[in-house]
């Protein structure tokens, strides 16, 4: 940003509280799923699935931060 430029959030608290905790849960739920596979000893290609819930939990993070 360059200097005396203002961002304006375009979501309200609310709304990004709920992106934050949506982002957390399935944070939660990637991780589980892939502890859950590690333990079952799946191959390195099932893991791949847990992808989604990161990518989400990521996402959700950064709205939240960025307050987009």
């Amino acid at each position: 940003m360059a200097t005396g430029e203002v961002c304006i959030a375009n979501i309200s608290p609310r709304e990004r509280s709920r992106r934050l905790k949506a982002g957390a849960i399935q944070f939660a739920l990637g991780l589980v799923i892939l502890g859950a596979l590690m333990a079952f000893g799946a191959s390195r290609g099932w893991r791949i699935l847990v992808l989604p819930f990161f990518a989400g939990a990521s996402f959700g993070f950064f709205q939240w931060r960025d307050k987009t």
